[in-house]
């Protein structure tokens, strides 16, 4: 089956390559989907795509027209694809629903440490052959208490990885895991008791309209002054612009981002010759206490494995599929 690949990367290619096993006609292209690319996928049955890939409503519809059937994420979320207009039209729509927990709550706490320890500027001063400690003070993370947005599996494994400090742990979520209550003494709380108790607060909720900009002026206001944001979930949890005011009087003292809300365009391509012209994140950066990673935290070998692996099997899915419909009685 002929599968166009959208905003293919380097670092992934030959995990897809070697999980076809040369099955499908893939055809890598780097460029994201939008409504000015999808008419590249024209002569194909499916395609697949990233987290920041474009299918809303007019751009399932111009696929529609080209043939398209299938569409394969290489993704856990889709809040990027309207799922009642691909319905419609008849598109079917595959994900991968878990690739590596692992690696996103591991890349979670090491921005809190990070952060915390001020690793970053340590680095840059000791290759400048300056070896003085003054201003790199960090805090236990033993006794701090922590805020956990979201308990599924990112947000149960950072429990656990931050039950081993021994933190003490707090969390907001509408299903309540007895499992990390038992294990991990997890408390469950309401968001104004997080906000007001907890020391590091970390993002790991889905991105819905419940809790698009859960993070913004209101909620800032009731956090702990100096307190530590991390997100490696969803960009548009967080108000950026709100977070940006809450650096500059010091309620936030320190902030971990992963994800941001208006990557798209941005993250995973090479700007380095280009005029920045966001000029909220050309604010973040200023700030010497955020420290910003471009989506990597998935980035992982197992993780690559597995999102080609799934990615792959989900088109076997789909060519059986077809070929089911096409059988003569």
């Amino acid at each position: 089956m002929k599968t166009i690949i959208y905003s293919a990367r380097k670092f992934e290619k030959a995990f897809i390559k070697s999980a076809n096993a040369d099955k499908h006609e893939l055809e890598f292209i780097e460029l994201s989907l939008n409504t000015q690319t999808a008419r590249l996928a024209a002569g194909a049955e499916a395609i697949s795509i990233f987290v920041n890939d474009d299918a809303s409503e007019k751009v399932l519809k111009e696929l529609s027209t080209v043939g398209i059937k299938f569409i394969a994420l290489r993704s856990a979320g889709y809040n990027h694809v309207d799922l009642d207009i691909a319905k419609q039209l008849g598109i079917k729509v595959a994900r991968v629903p878990s690739y590596s927990p692992y690696a996103v709550a591991e890349h979670t706490v090491a921005l809190m440490l990070t952060l915390n320890r001020k690793l970053i500027r340590a680095n840059s001063r000791v290759h400048d052959l300056n070896f003085s400690l003054e201003g790199l003070t960090g805090f236990d993370m033993n006794g701090k208490t922590v805020g956990i947005i979201g308990t599924g599996q990112i947000g149960g494994l950072v429990a656990k990885i931050l039950n081993g400090f021994g933190c003490k742990i707090l969390a907001v979520d509408t299903f309540e895991d007895s499992t990390l209550i038992e294990r991990y003494g997890l408390i469950y709380i309401d968001y104004n008791t997080l906000y007001k108790e907890a020391d590091i607060i970390t993002l790991h909720a889905p991105l819905v309209p419940e809790t698009l900009h859960i993070i913004n002026e209101e909620s800032i206001s009731k956090m702990k002054r100096d307190v530590m944001l991390i997100n490696t979930s969803r960009g548009a949890l967080v108000n950026t612009k709100d977070v940006v005011a809450g650096l500059k009087t010091g309620q936030i003292g320190y902030l971990g981002l992963d994800v941001y809300e208006e990557e798209s365009g941005l993250f995973f391509t090479d700007h380095s010759e280009d005029i920045l012209q966001d000029d909220v994140i050309a604010r973040l950066l200023t700030f010497p206490n955020v420290l910003i990673t471009s989506h990597q935290a998935f980035l992982t070998d197992t993780a690559l494995k597995n999102i080609a692996s799934t990615t792959i099997y989900n088109l076997n899915c789909f060519e059986q599929q077809i070929d089911s419909e096409n059988e003569i009685d």
